[in-house]
C-alpha cells in the first residue's frame, strides 16, 4: 500500500493527466469544477487532500466515473472487472464532441437492445416441447 503522501501525489498527477487529455487549463478546469484555483493547483502537486465531494467535482468536469478518483484517494477498494467504456470514448481526444456523443448513445441503446436476452431465459427453457 502506497504512503499517504504518495497517494496524494499519484492522485494528482492522474488528475493533471485527465486535464490535459481533455485539453483543458488548470484555470478550465477548476471553473468547471466549481473551486479555486490555487486549490486544485494544489491537489495536482499533491500537497492537498481532497474530500469526496471535491473529487466528484473534479471527475464531473473531467468527465470521469468519480468512483475512479474515489479509487485513487483509497476511499474505497478497486474493483477488478470493472470498465468504463463511456468515460474512455469522452477522454479520446481524437474524436469531436458530437462523434463522442453519438457513439455513446449508440452502444447505449445497443446495450439496452440486449439486456433483455440476457436476463430473459431462452423460449426453450419456459415452454416445454409438446411436439413429442
Amino acid at each position: 500500500m502506497p504512503e499517504l503522501g504518495d497517494r496524494w501525489r499519484d492522485l494528482g498527477e492522474f488528475i493533471r493527466e485527465q486535464r490535459s487529455n481533455n485539453r483543458l487549463s488548470l484555470r478550465s478546469l477548476s471553473q468547471l469544477a466549481g473551486i479555486s484555483n490555487p486549490y486544485l493547483s494544489q491537489i495536482e502537486r499533491g500537497l492537498r487532500k481532497p474530500s469526496a465531494e471535491i473529487l466528484q467535482q473534479i471527475a464531473k468536469a473531467l468527465r470521469i466515473q468519480a468512483e475512479t478518483l474515489y479509487v485513487r484517494a483509497g476511499i474505497l477498494e478497486e474493483r477488478p472487472s470493472e470498465r468504463d467504456l463511456e468515460g474512455e470514448i469522452l477522454r479520446d481526444p481524437f474524436l469531436t464532441e458530437d462523434q463522442k456523443q453519438t457513439l455513446i448513445k449508440v452502444y447505449l441503446s445497443l446495450r439496452h437492445e440486449n439486456e433483455d436476452r440476457l436476463v430473459s431465459p431462452p423460449l426453450e427453457a419456459v415452454e416445454p416441447d409438446t411436439a413429442d
